[in-house]
């Protein structure tokens, strides 16, 4: 299985339209990978708060109708990052896209853990309720969304509902670049699944972004790390991994907390 991960890097200056542009052709030109995957919050910047509102959007609007196209066009999965959503009701939400390689909607996902300590995003979007799996020809994924990532209980659920390859759009802080990819790591290894973890490049109001997105395997090892600038991280991996490494090494058998069932 191929993955692409688009690291893209976020210029204040440059329009939201100019980067769906710009984004939808990088997409389109990861034609041959199975699933290509974008950052948290990518036409905004996660840490532009006070743009949240205004370029706030349904499912269906325009990052949906230009990512469809690119992934029709690519043939690809696509995991369109997360866009600031506004329900019907009208509230706003952080929530990740997956397109089918025809542009149909596959998933949506609503972040659950809202990072800023009540301010931010914990205070100006909700908060999301469901897990979300995606099965696709390969493998299931779990989805999740950067500070997500300091949960594993919402991991644990994911794997119990199938999931074999975790992928987590982020816009995650420079300044925590050491946790970024040390819980990356450790929720491939407690979970034996692959952990696809896609961040940004450049500064979100004012906030310098980590960069190094990672792939890394159901035995921790990192398969794939970018570098701080944008660039775009291509992966080769063999999925079946995941269920091999179960198999060999079945530590999730012998769980006591968190399990229900008369056999345990």
């Amino acid at each position: 299985m191929r993955a692409s991960l688009l690291q893209i890097g976020i210029d204040e200056g440059e329009s939201v339209e100019s980067r769906r542009r710009r984004v939808a052709e990088s997409v389109r030109e990861q034609a041959g990978a199975d699933l290509v995957v974008l950052p948290e919050l990518w036409t905004t910047g996660a840490f532009a708060h006070r743009r949240f509102a205004e370029e706030a959007e349904p499912l269906d609007g325009p990052t949906y109708e230009a990512m469809a196209e690119a992934a029709s066009d690519a043939g690809v999965w696509l995991h369109a990052g997360s866009i600031p959503e506004r329900s019907p009701e009208g509230t706003l939400y952080n929530t990740s896209l997956v397109l089918s390689p025809s542009g149909e909607l596959a998933a949506a996902y609503r972040k659950i853990h809202r990072f800023g300590f009540d301010k931010g995003e914990a205070v100006l979007m909700g908060a999301g309720r469901d897990l979300v799996t995606v099965r696709l020809p390969e493998t299931v994924l779990g989805l999740a969304t950067c500070y997500d990532l300091r949960f594993p209980e919402l991991f644990r659920s994911l794997v119990d509902a199938g999931a074999q390859t975790l992928v987590v759009p982020a816009g995650w802080p420079e300044r925590r670049r050491e946790h970024w990819t040390l819980l990356a790591r450790a929720r491939a290894v407690e979970n034996q699944s692959f952990v696809l973890a896609c961040g940004t490049a450049g500064a979100h109001a004012g906030v310098p972004q980590a960069g190094h997105s990672i792939v890394v395997d159901p035995w921790g090892e990192v398969l794939g790390e970018a570098g701080p600038g944008e660039e775009v991280l291509t992966v080769d991996f063999d999925a079946s991994t995941v269920a091999t490494t179960r198999d060999r090494f079945p530590v999730l058998k012998d769980r006591v907390l968190g399990v229900s069932g008369p056999e345990h």
